[in-house]
């Protein structure tokens, strides 16, 4: 008989089962009992062109943020890899049997990659991207979670809104409420929300365009232009951007991607207040116009929830920018709460002007409560909010010293953060990854809001920049933030677009790069190789 198995022999599992007879006993799904932190399996639901790959590539970088592992499996993928060569929209027949046969295989290498991710690979959360357009389906899946130990949570996005589906055509992703002036912009020469309202005729009118549209008038109501009109401009405009359609005439190619669709919506069943009050799910109307929720089970799902009812797709920018240099920066201390240097204040008058040259419409301005960051807002000359949460990370009993000091002063401390320096806490201060946790209300703004400008501090920004680039924490702490420098991010279809502008306003230099040697036994010179320059 096998001797009893101690706890601390046991490696670290999201979920810990008794062994009985040398074997782990039976999943608490198998003996009917539902544990609460089970790993989640979320579903897409929806018909082609709704923006499922866009939500659940937008969900997928959000719960990696907050330091829940997720990955994303995308059925369609599958099937490129499958088959190298698409040829039309008859392989998504329902009659089709070899392209059910193939489309069924597919389905069933993600979800095999997906019990691997989960009950192997210490995953919390797997996003299923595909159609799941039929209750059959979904249930085939659900039952696949159930016998697996998953929670599943279904994500439905509809859409009947013709501009909302261009969008989604386009292949730009879900962009944003102006997709058919983005459309039509090639006709007057003009770029969407940045041209007043006004008169400018076609060069090449096109017949059957309604008359506003004959007349130039910016911008253009999405409801002057029905489904097929709409379609016929696709077909005329449009390139696909779905790899399926790499060289594809652009009349071709839409004509095809809209009989795709149709295969589908014969047999798509949405999912139902009564045929599915046992599942849990949200549906997303039109890219968040309304909302259904049912039976939301646990927290991650709440967050989850939460999360999908705070994005929306307007066009917008977000410029992040550090406060103006200050005079802890000169001296290169940490942290603390210092006021600008003469540079810090030239830079908060260039921040200015060059935002006033922006003319960015309902702009707002979000700072720390710190005085560097006040100070630097205080030269737009327009409104600001103060947000605690965007302080600057705490150094604990690391504030205001140099890195030199820190080594001679901490060596052991010092040496700990180069290992691992998104997880390490100052002695009394935070570390980055509790710096995440703190700025999470700040992301759910900033996916709520439209035009912000954040002054903030280097971790803070790191930690911002992290979200929006999709980056990992082992990445994040060593994210380029320069001083005097505004980093612009736009939303496109399945990231961020970033720009950088300098300023020209000289600062010091307050980037450390991690050093080669990490070790606690390190010299001195070899942990302060990479500290930059200051006074």
């Amino acid at each position: 008989m096998a001797s009893p198995r101690e706890l601390t022999q046991n490696p670290l599992k999201k979920i810990w089962m008794p062994y009985s007879n040398g074997r782990p006993a039976l999943h608490a799904c198998q003996r009917g009992v539902c544990m609460t932190n089970c790993p989640t399996l979320i579903v897409m639901v929806g018909l082609p062109a709704r923006g499922k790959t866009y939500i659940s590539k937008k969900l997928t970088r959000y719960l990696n943020w907050i330091g829940v592992p997720t990955r994303e499996f995308n059925v369609g993928q599958y099937r490129r890899d499958m088959v190298k060569t698409y040829k039309s929209f008859e392989f998504f027949l329902p009659d089709n049997e070899e392209g059910l046969k193939i489309r069924k295989q597919c389905a069933l290498a993600a979800l095999r990659d997906v019990r691997r991710f989960l009950s192997e690979e210490g995953g919390h959360v797997a996003v299923f991207d595909a159609t799941n357009t039929t209750r059959e389906r979904r249930g085939t899946i659900f039952n696949f979670g159930e016998q697996n130990g998953y929670k599943t949570f279904f994500v439905e996005s509809i859409c009947v809104d013709p501009e909302v589906i261009a969008a989604n055509i386009v292949g730009e992703g879900l962009q944003p409420e102006g997709a058919v002036n983005t459309l039509l912009a090639p006709m007057w020469e003009l770029g969407p929300g940045t041209s007043p309202p006004g008169h400018r005729p076609p060069p090449q009118p096109w017949p059957g365009l309604p008359p506003s549209i004959l007349l130039g008038l910016w911008p253009c109501p999405a409801s002057s232009l029905d489904t097929p009109l709409l379609c016929a401009w696709l077909r005329q405009q449009v390139k696909l951007g779905s790899p399926d359609y790499v060289n594809r005439d652009s009349d071709e190619a839409t004509e095809d991607f809209m009989r795709r669709i149709e295969c589908y919506e014969n047999s798509y069943e949405s999912l139902d207040e009564d045929l599915d009050r046992d599942l849990s799910y949200i549906k997303i109307m039109d890219v968040g116009q309304s909302y259904v929720v049912n039976r939301v089970a646990d927290h991650i799902q709440s967050r989850i929830v939460y999360y999908l009812m705070n994005i929306h797709v307007t066009p917008r920018s977000i410029y992040l920018c550090r406060h103006g240099e200050s005079e802890l920066n000169l001296k290169g201390r940490i942290g603390g709460d210092p006021g600008l240097s003469p540079r810090g204040r030239e830079f908060a008058k260039s921040l200015a002007q060059f935002i006033s040259d922006q003319n960015i419409k309902d702009l707002k301005v979000w700072t720390s409560q710190m005085k560097r960051t006040i100070q630097t807002a205080e030269a737009l000359g327009v409104p600001y909010e103060q947000w605690k949460v965007l302080n600057e990370i705490d150094a604990g009993v690391c504030e205001e010293m140099t890195y030199e000091e820190i080594q001679d002063h901490y060596p052991l401390e010092f040496a700990l953060r180069d290992q691992d320096k998104y997880r390490y806490r100052y002695p009394k201060g935070e570390s980055y990854e509790d710096l995440v946790q703190r700025l999470e209300p700040v992301i759910m703004e900033l996916e709520r809001q439209e035009n912000v400008l954040v002054i903030c501090h280097q971790a803070v920004m790191r930690c911002l920049l992290a979200y929006f680039l999709d980056k990992a924490a082992e990445q994040l702490p060593y994210l380029r933030c320069p001083l005097h420098t505004v980093l612009k991010l736009t939303p496109v279809a399945y990231g961020c677009k970033l720009e950088s502008i300098f300023l020209n306003v000289a600062a010091v230099n307050t980037h450390r790069d991690r050093p080669q040697n990490v070790d606690i036994s390190r010299p001195p010179e070899e942990a302060l190789v990479t500290v930059p320059a200051h006074q």
